[in-house]
């Protein structure tokens, strides 16, 4: 059995050439997507339909409902379950999405232990100086406004009784997925633009509006999923803040701005990959499976 990741930014094409690999390679898929794998978020997700998907297997996809948690240790219980079913089955396995993070957690692994989040005893600031002073070497790789990660620092220390550096050392890594060849999907910044806006432009034809009315009559504006990119920009549509133009170009913008990130993320994360235009990356990959 092999493994591989395809990654790219939004709006690259990872899913139909994922699909294309799969149908050659006898291999199931495994959404490495933070939006696709909720139930009823379909056009704003992007995923792939049931007729698109064809007759490939796909995890990941439609796990839960927007108002349930999802992270990346039920990820991980993904990822665990597509492999038991590629193995049992005699398949390949292919990770292909845009969420970086889930992806380099799952090659690094995650420290484990620290499961309480503590309140800070002091204000901010001074916990970021209290932790400075007992970690500098640490702290140095966090800036003053990285609430997530002093928050985290502080409650290692507080369960631990250690510097986070200490604890990290005493508490390594361990890789969940090893071996994992990834292959990266490169493109020209101004025609990945233009297939944002194309993209776009069919979400609002298919009917995003529609889906966005329907999840905030069921579910609010609570779940964390109701602030990504495609959602927000409807609800200020339908607060009355975007007309319908509006509405497409900040979609397109945001989304724009997305990609750039994860293309940051991607270079910076990920040293050991091969990384093509779409057409040159099918054959890599082809090659890579017939190895």
């Amino acid at each position: 059995m092999k493994e591989i990741a395809i990654i790219g930014s939004t709006a690259s094409g990872k899913t139909a050439l994922s699909i294309d690999i799969a149908q050659k390679t006898n291999s199931i898929i495994l959404s490495l997507d933070s939006l696709s794998v909720y139930k009823e978020i379909d056009i704003a997700s992007a995923k792939p339909t049931k007729e698109e998907r064809k007759d490939i297997v796909h995890f990941g996809i439609d796990v839960l409902y927007p108002n349930e948690k999802f992270d990346v240790i039920q990820f991980f219980d993904e990822y665990k379950k597509a492999k038991a079913y590629a193995k049992e089955n005699g398949k390949n396995l292919i990770i292909v999405g845009g969420t970086g993070f889930y992806l380099k957690a799952l090659i690094e692994g995650l420290s484990t232990g620290i499961e309480k989040e503590y309140d800070l005893e002091m204000s901010f600031e001074e916990t970021y100086d209290f932790l400075y002073e007992l970690d500098k070497t640490y702290m140095e790789k966090i800036t003053r406004n990285d609430t997530y990660r002093v928050r985290k620092a502080f409650s290692i220390y507080k369960q631990s009784n250690m510097a986070p550096s200490k604890y990290f050392e005493l508490n390594k890594k361990e890789p969940v997925a090893k071996d994992l060849k990834i292959f990266e999907i490169l493109w020209d910044r101004d025609k990945l633009r233009e297939r944002i806006s194309l993209r776009t432009s069919q979400m609002i034809k298919d009917g995003i509006i529609d889906e966005v009315i329907f999840l905030e009559s069921k579910y609010q504006r609570v779940p964390n999923c109701m602030s990504s990119i495609g959602i927000v920009e409807t609800l200020q549509y339908l607060d009355g803040k975007l007309d319908k133009k509006q509405l497409e170009e900040k979609i397109a913008l945001n989304t724009a701005k997305l990609a750039k990130r994860q293309n940051t993320f991607n270079k910076g994360q990920f040293k050991e990959k091969t990384s093509n235009i779409i057409e040159n990356l099918n054959s890599d990959i082809i090659k890579y499976f017939s190895i």
